[in-house]
């Protein structure tokens, strides 16, 4: 994907919640965005970091030894192995930097789960 792309625009064009689009692709990662409220799953990536980008809101991730709490502008990356739950109290919009490879939601399936052809369509 080489053109110009807003996450904030993006972001607020979502419809679904916790449905995470691609709007990039770099090497071996996708960018994507997401809109959340309420809870995810408390779930694991084994083998990939996680970076969460705050672009409007605030976001909450519980892990089992602590809590960051990220504003807007903030980035928290949750390393590989760590179990954690992101949470937003209200509706919060974010970017994301992922390993093509990581799964939505680790080995944890939910009604919440997307598949990575599901994060690919258009928005």
């Amino acid at each position: 994907m080489s053109e110009v792309v807003s996450p904030r625009e993006v972001a607020e064009a979502l419809t679904e919640l916790w449905s995470p689009r691609v709007i990039a692709e770099l090497e071996d990662s996708y960018v994507k965005v997401a809109k959340l409220q309420g809870s995810l799953v408390w779930h694991s990536h084994d083998e990939e970091d996680e970076l969460f980008f705050v672009l409007k809101g605030s976001l909450r991730i519980e892990m089992e030894d602590r809590t960051v709490e990220l504003g807007e502008g903030e980035a928290f990356v949750v390393p590989k192995g760590v179990r954690h739950n992101p949470v937003a109290d209200q509706e919060c919009h974010v970017m994301l930097i992922e390993r093509k490879t990581t799964q939505h939601t680790g080995d944890e399936v939910t009604e919440k789960t997307r598949s990575v052809a599901d994060q690919l369509r258009p928005v």
